[in-house]
């Protein structure tokens, strides 16, 4: 537990006895009712194809902010990039959002198979098209772990990933036109952690960084349940606190340093590290990243492993020619995740489906 977590757990343990627990829950909701609802949204897949995209949603997507809308006509599901959602100040190319409808484009894939729609997936610029016939239903090894796939932002054990699993996790995540780099050497994997260390202090450096990270934090059960979206500070390890008293703890007590230290025992704590790069960077190429993250995420679940990504190397520019040089590529680096063995945390919430179909 680092210094900040300590600092607003002693906060929120005195202002919950000032206000009383009937008081406080109100104000936060309680983990049991967070709990439920995580359940409800991680329902098995059933034949509708409502529930299809449903599963699309549970996808990885940058801040959570599921920056996609899905349309639905006789025989395709389109997933188109929603613009009202994306996050200028940390994504200026919205590299993250369409990265984000790549991964979408997977879990839907997959779901849509196992519901008796096979197809293909076709990327037409910044729109994703998933056509579809009838036929028996397919259920992919992967499919279970759409559900179960988190980003575990929490330490892991250490251990060593085998290297069958290793050789695995690159044939899931092989996609035309993406490299994957897998790095296990703890001498290349103390050079990413000195970049993304690096890029965290600059973004929390950057005043318009933190109000757009603010804006996207959901300091309890209530506040991620009623907007769907965000990141969810109990799925961080942090506490639940009153939306109020979280907004101030983030502005007084959100260190740099602290932020700084555990990310790199975070990043030490891991098993590997994982590089995605395409060899274009425009959005029809970061949508096959997302395509490629995504299996990889859900081969890495499948196989008992945890990760998180720490991307703060490509979110700050100046930071990623000096990234590519140290995995030894010429591409622009596109995402950076560590994985591992490590602990459950509580999910990210989803917007409803009736909020993400439309035309």
């Amino acid at each position: 537990m680092n210094r900040r977590q300590v600092l607003i757990g002693s906060g929120g343990a005195l202002a919950a006895a000032a206000l009383g627990a009937g008081t406080w829950r109100a104000a936060t909701g309680t983990m049991r009712d967070y709990d439920d609802y995580s359940v409800r949204l991680r329902a098995p897949l059933s034949p509708e194809i409502t529930d299809v995209i449903r599963y699309a949603t549970l996808a990885a997507n940058g801040h959570n902010t599921q920056p996609w809308r899905f349309r639905l006509t006789g025989d395709a599901i389109e997933i188109l990039p929603d613009l009202s959602r994306r996050t200028a100040v940390v994504d200026p190319d919205d590299h993250h959002l369409f990265v984000s409808l790549g991964c979408a484009a997977t879990n839907l894939a997959i779901a849509a198979a196992a519901s008796g729609r096979r197809g293909e997936v076709a990327i037409d610029g910044q729109t994703v098209r998933y056509s579809f016939m009838n036929a028996e239903p397919h259920d992919d090894p992967l499919l279970p772990a759409i559900v179960r796939r988190q980003s575990t932002r929490a330490d892991y054990d250490g251990r060593a990933v085998p290297s069958g699993d290793l050789a695995a996790l690159q044939v899931a995540a092989a996609t035309r036109g993406v490299d994957l780099i897998l790095i296990a050497d703890r001498t290349v994997i103390a050079a990413i952690r000195d970049l993304v260390v690096a890029g965290n202090d600059a973004q929390m450096r950057d005043v318009a960084f933190m109000r757009e990270l603010k804006s996207w934090l959901r300091f309890n059960p209530r506040s991620a349940m009623a907007t769907g979206d965000g990141l969810f500070a109990p799925a961080s390890g942090n506490p639940s606190l009153p939306t109020a008293l979280g907004g101030i703890a983030f502005d007084h007590l959100f260190d740099a340093a602290a932020e700084n230290d555990k990310y790199a025992r975070q990043i030490g704590s891991s098993a590997g590290l994982a590089v995605f790069a395409a060899e274009k960077a425009d959005p029809s190429h970061w949508i096959r990243v997302g395509q490629a993250c995504q299996r990889f995420a859900l081969e890495a679940t499948r196989l008992g492993l945890k990760l998180a990504f720490i991307n703060q190397p490509v979110e700050v520019a100046a930071l990623r020619p000096e990234l590519a040089r140290v995995v030894g590529t010429t591409r622009r680096p596109d995402l950076v995740l560590r994985f591992g063995y490590g602990p459950a945390l509580p999910f990210a919430s989803r917007r409803r489906v009736a909020d993400v179909l439309g035309s």
